[in-house]
C-alpha cells in the first residue's frame, strides 16, 4: 500500500512540474537551436501553437533551454516566442513553508477565473485571417510585446496575487523549477513582425552582398529593435511591369516594350510577373496575369498600344500593388518572395480617383517595392500657382514612392537609356537582404512607424548606405 501511494504521488507530481514547464509556440514558425545563438544551427523546427518544455525556467540573456518530443529533442528558443499556456490551466506553485491553495468552487470562481478572458487559440477563422493579411513575408513571424503594454480587447495578464486553482487538482504542494515563472509573466499577446526588404550599395553605388546580421542596426521611431533573422540567398520574385499607354508616352513605347523583355528575359523559373497597361482610370488592363512564362509575357508587351485618356498613375499603382502584395502570399516563413512594381510613365497624373496619400498608407501596409522610370523631359517646367510646375511635381512624386517603399527612381535623359536602366532594376533585386525584426512598440492604433536601417563600415571605413523603405503603419485595433 504505501508503495502504491509513493507511485501515485510521484506521477502526480511529474504530471504537475509537467504542466508547469508546458510553453507554446506564438510566432509562425520558429526553431530549436544549438546554443542561444539566432546564427546557432537549428535543431528542429517549431510552428505556431506547438508546445514545448522549459528544461530550466531561469532565461540565459534572453533564451530558454527547451524540448519536444517528451525530452527526445532539445535545444535553445528565445523567451519572446513562445508563452505559458493559460493561466487557467496551469497552478501557481505554493511558496515554500507554505500551505497548498485549495481548489475553488465550482459555484465559487476565483477572481482570476471570473476575469479571465478566452485564449487567442479561439479566435475566429475570419479574425485570424484578417491578422494574417498584415504580416509582412521576410522570414515572417509574429512576436509577443512586454506584458505591461496596454493593448484594447487583448490578453491581459491577471494582476490579482490570488492562485489560480486547478480543478480536482489534489491539494499538495509540487516540486518548483529552478526560477518559478510568476503569473505576471505568463500572458502576452502576439503582433506580426517586420520584415523589410535592403538594399546596401557603396560609395559608388554598387551593391554590397556580403553583410551579416550584425553588421545591421534597425530603429523604429529611434527605438533600436531585436532583429530576429537574416536572409541572403535568392529567393523567387514577384513583380508587375506597369507601363502607362497613354499619348504622352508613345515616342518611347518601342522603347519600353524592348526593355519590358530584358526585364522578364532575366526572370529565373520560380519568378512570375505580370504586365498591367493604364491610360485612364477605366483603362487600367491586365494584358497578362502573373505567370512565369516568358513567351507570354514577351507577347503581352507586343500588345501594348497607345490611347487617349486622363493618366490615372495613382489607381494604376494602387490596384496593381495589391494584386502584387497578395499573390502567392502564404505569410509562411518558407514562402519568402521578394515583390516589386516596375513603373514606367512620365509622372503626370491627370484623372485617378485616389489620392496621393491613400496609395501611400496602401504601400507603407504593404511589403511591395516601387522602381519608377519617369520621362518627364517633356513636362512644363513653368511653375503654377504654388510655385511648382508639372516636371517638378512629376519628380517629387516618382521620388516619394521609390523612396517609401525602398525601391529607386530614374529619369532618364534618353530612351537609349532604357536597356540599361532594365540591367540595372534586375540585378539590383537580385542584391537584396531579408530582414526580421521584433516590434518593442506593439500598439495596435494604426500609427506610422519611422524606420531607419544602419550599417557598420567597411574594413577601411568604408561608406555603406542602407536603402529600405521609411516606415511602416502599426496593426488597427
Amino acid at each position: 500500500m504505501k508503495i502504491l501511494i509513493a507511485v501515485i504521488l510521484t506521477l502526480f507530481c511529474s504530471l504537475s512540474t509537467f504542466a508547469q514547464t508546458q510553453w507554446q509556440v506564438i510566432v509562425t514558425e520558429a526553431y530549436l537551436r544549438k546554443s542561444p545563438d539566432l546564427t546557432a544551427e537549428k535543431v528542429h523546427a517549431l510552428k505556431k501553437g506547438d508546445k514545448i518544455t522549459l528544461e530550466n525556467a531561469s532565461d540565459a540573456n534572453g533564451w530558454y533551454l527547451a524540448s519536444v518530443s517528451k525530452g527526445k529533442i532539445k535545444g535553445w528558443i528565445r523567451k519572446e516566442f513562445v508563452r505559458s499556456l493559460a493561466a487557467s490551466e496551469i497552478p501557481k506553485q505554493p511558496r515554500e513553508n507554505q500551505p497548498a491553495p485549495k481548489p475553488p468552487s465550482e459555484k465559487q470562481p476565483t477572481q482570476n477565473q471570473t476575469a479571465q478572458p478566452r485564449p487567442a487559440q479561439n479566435q475566429t477563422a475570419e479574425n485570424q485571417t484578417a491578422q494574417n493579411k498584415n504580416r509582412q513575408r521576410i522570414v515572417p513571424s509574429p512576436t509577443p510585446v512586454a506584458a505591461s503594454t496596454p493593448v484594447p480587447t487583448a490578453i491581459t495578464t491577471p494582476t490579482t496575487s490570488t492562485p489560480t486553482g486547478m480543478p480536482n487538482a489534489v491539494p499538495s504542494p509540487s516540486p518548483t523549477p529552478d526560477a518559478p515563472i510568476e503569473d505576471n509573466e505568463v500572458l502576452r499577446i502576439e503582433t506580426a513582425e517586420v520584415n523589410l526588404t535592403v538594399r546596401v550599395v557603396d560609395g559608388n553605388n554598387r551593391p554590397i552582398n556580403n553583410l551579416n546580421q550584425s553588421d545591421f542596426k534597425i530603429y523604429e521611431d529611434g527605438v533600436l529593435q531585436p532583429i530576429t533573422s537574416l536572409a541572403t540567398a535568392e529567393v523567387p520574385i514577384i513583380n508587375a511591369l506597369v507601363i502607362d499607354n497613354s499619348r504622352s508616352l508613345r515616342s518611347q513605347l518601342t522603347k519600353v516594350i524592348e526593355a519590358g523583355k530584358i526585364l522578364i528575359g532575366s526572370n529565373r523559373p520560380d519568378d512570375q510577373s505580370t504586365v498591367v497597361r493604364f491610360v485612364s482610370t477605366d483603362k487600367i488592363e491586365v494584358m497578362q496575369d502573373f505567370t512565369p512564362n516568358k513567351a507570354s509575357l514577351n507577347n503581352a508587351l507586343e500588345n501594348l498600344f497607345v490611347e487617349g485618356g486622363q493618366t490615372a498613375i495613382i489607381d494604376a499603382v494602387y490596384q496593381t500593388a495589391k494584386n502584387v502584395e497578395k499573390h502567392q502570399n502564404t505569410g509562411k516563413n518558407e514562402d519568402v518572395k521578394i515583390r516589386t512594381l516596375i513603373l514606367v510613365t512620365d509622372g503626370d497624373d491627370r484623372g485617378s480617383r485616389m489620392r496621393e496619400q491613400q496609395l501611400i498608407e496602401l504601400l507603407r501596409q504593404s511589403n511591395v517595392q516601387i522602381y519608377a522610370v519617369g520621362f518627364v523631359n517633356a513636362l512644363s517646367r513653368e511653375p503654377d500657382s504654388n510655385g511648382v510646375s508639372r516636371q517638378e511635381k512629376a519628380k517629387l512624386f516618382l521620388t516619394r514612392l521609390a523612396q517609401e517603399t525602398g525601391g529607386k527612381v530614374y529619369f532618364p535623359d534618353s530612351i537609349e537609356e532604357l536597356p540599361q536602366i532594365a540591367k540595372d532594376i534586375s540585378g539590383e533585386q537580385r542584391t537584396q537582404y531579408l530582414i526580421s525584426y521584433a516590434p518593442t512598440n506593439e500598439a495596435r492604433d494604426n500609427s506610422f512607424r519611422k524606420i531607419k536601417v544602419e550599417v557598420s563600415e567597411g574594413a577601411n571605413k568604408e561608406k555603406r548606405t542602407a536603402i529600405a523603405r521609411t516606415g511602416r503603419n502599426a496593426l488597427p485595433q
